[in-house]
Parts: structure tokens; sequence; C-alpha cells
């Protein structure tokens, strides 16, 4: 199916879906599942470069639907609408999440494609971080959305996850080479305004990848950090890494100051591949956390010693 036949079914099933049990002979009961649910958000950008000029894009366009089946049965999908910037040129619309979860208490089970629980920056959604974009680090090293099953314990000061995956990746429903893929994470909070956590992830007769965050969170500011890394097989020693640390702080009502520094390097494909950036900034929140404006400045170096590049960002993000 193209994605404009894609785009012609999504669309309008998007568009039906909060009519849905709107009928004016039927009332809600106490055992009738949760209504409907739809969330999203809008990032639109304008980034100059020296070399290039001003570019406008829309960075992300999301829209999400969920609800409840049963009392402890939950279900989640949510679309991505792509301009024609990417892929074969031409707008498409691209699954992001599909999935069924069970959660009966402290404990749960998913089922369907979503998520793989790996690094702190990458399960936090897009429109939750302090920054316009995530490390490259974690862009490079994190798995990414992949279809399989995950279960997951949560508690006050724990949380454990773990799941197994075809390892193809989003929206690929064969498994090629038949070879499962295994994620693991866990989350220690020893105290309320810190947290602790450590992934790991095994491409089974090919590679791991590994890595250790750490958020801290009293208040007057924000803190975090992660350090990851991937270990090939076939490359020895020579292990793919990375790593960040950020710092945000409140200065005025509605107003975030935002500092990053991150470092990416495989040193066994090329030392003329690692990145070392540079960012600062600030987020705007004007009346409410749902509508932000960002503003970064941004400063990397590519090889070594690399020459410096940057960019300016403006962005407006609109959550719902």
């Amino acid at each position: 199916m193209s994605p404009g036949s894609i785009a012609r079914v999504v669309l309008p099933v998007f568009i039906a879906l909060p009519l849905l049990g709107q009928s004016r002979d039927s009332k809600p009961s106490a055992t009738d599942p949760s209504p409907l649910k739809l969330s999203g958000y809008l990032q639109a950008r304008e980034v100059y470069r020296r070399d290039i000029g001003l570019t406008g894009s829309i960075n992300r366009a999301r829209l999400a639907a969920s609800g409840t089946l049963v009392e402890v049965v939950t279900w989640r999908l949510q679309a991505e609408f792509r301009t024609g910037s990417v892929g074969t040129g031409r707008a498409s619309v691209s699954l992001q999440d599909a999935y069924v979860r069970y959660n009966p208490g402290k404990w749960s089970v998913q089922a369907g494609q979503f998520k793989t629980p790996f690094s702190r920056e990458f399960v936090t959604s897009l429109a939750d971080l302090e920054t316009a974009d995530r490390s490259a680090a974690v862009d490079s090293l994190a798995p990414k959305r992949d279809i399989g099953v995950m279960g997951e314990y949560s508690a006050a000061w724990v949380g454990v996850f773990g799941g197994v995956f075809n390892g193809e990746g989003q929206n690929v429903n064969a498994n090629v080479d038949s070879a499962l893929f295994g994620v693991a994470r866990l989350v220690v909070r020893p105290m309320a305004e810190l947290s602790l956590g450590i992934s790991a992830a095994r491409y089974f007769g090919d590679s791991t990848r590994y890595g250790v965050d750490v958020a801290f969170e009293p208040g007057w500011g924000t803190f975090k950090g992660e350090y990851l890394g991937q270990h090939r097989d076939a490359t020895g020693g020579r292990n793919d890494r990375g790593w960040y640390g950020l710092g945000a702080f409140p200065m005025f009502r509605g107003v975030q100051l935002v500092g990053k520094y991150e470092e990416f390097d495989r040193p066994a494909i090329s030392s003329a591949a690692k990145i070392r950036t540079w960012t600062g900034g600030f987020n705007i929140f004007p009346g409410t956390r749902n509508l932000r404006l960002t503003f970064d400045y941004a400063s990397n170096a590519i090889g070594g010693p690399g020459i410096r590049k940057a960019r300016l960002l403006a962005q407006v993000q609109a959550k719902f």
C-alpha cells in the first residue's frame, strides 16, 4: 500500500474516532470502558546555519488515540504525519505505537510496537526534553521502536523492564534473520529527587549495547547525564561510546535556561566520526506547559581536532 493510500485510510479514522460512542441513544454506565482519549503534539522550527541559511520545517506532527477495553486492559495507537522531505519525497503517515497493555497492579505486560526500554532520554518523549533534539549518542545507540512483548514492575522506589523483540525495527513485521533482540532496564529512586538507571540490550549473535543514567531534580534545577556504549562482536574491544551532561534552571516564571555538553565516538569505524557538541538555550512557556517556545544555539565539531560549525534554532511546540 502506498503512503498516499495509507494517509487516505488513517486520516478519516483519526477524525472519526472522537465521534464513537456519542450516539444520543447511548448512555455511559459504570461498567463501560473509559472514553477515547486523543493526544499529540506539533513542532514547527526554523534553523539558521551560516553555510546554508534559514530553513523551515515541521519537525514532528504526531497524533495518538488511547482507551480502556476493560478495567485492566488498555490500548494505544500513535501515528506520525511526515512532510514530503522524507522517504520517497512524498507526504506520508508512519505508525509509531500500536500496543495492548495488561496492567492489574504494580506489574504489567504489553505487546505490539512501542519504544524499547533503553536510555532515559530515549524513553522520554521529545515533547518533554529540555533541548530541541536528543543527544547524538542516544540517537545512534539506543534501540528504537520495535515489535515484541515487554514486562514491567513498578513501585515507589524501583522500576524493572524487560522485553523480547524482533530486532528488525519499526513497522517491520517479519523477523528476517530469526534472531531475537532482548532489552532490559532497571531504575532505582533512592529519594524523590534522585533517579538512577541502567540499561542493557543484546542483538543475539551480533552486538551488545549498554548504558547508565542519572537524574537529580531538587526543584531549583534539573541535572541529567547518561553514558552509552556498544560492543560489536566482530570488532573486539573498540566500542562505540558516548555521553552527555545537562543542566536546566528556572530563571523566572515561564522561562527555563538550559545548557548541555555531549560527545559521541566510534573508534572502530573512524576517528573522524567523533562528535563534540555544546548546546545552550532557553525554553519559554507562555501561560501553559502545553505551549512552548525553544531557542537553542548548538556548536559541534566532527573529527579531531575538527572544525566547529554552529546552528541557531527556534521552535514552537503545541502539545495536547
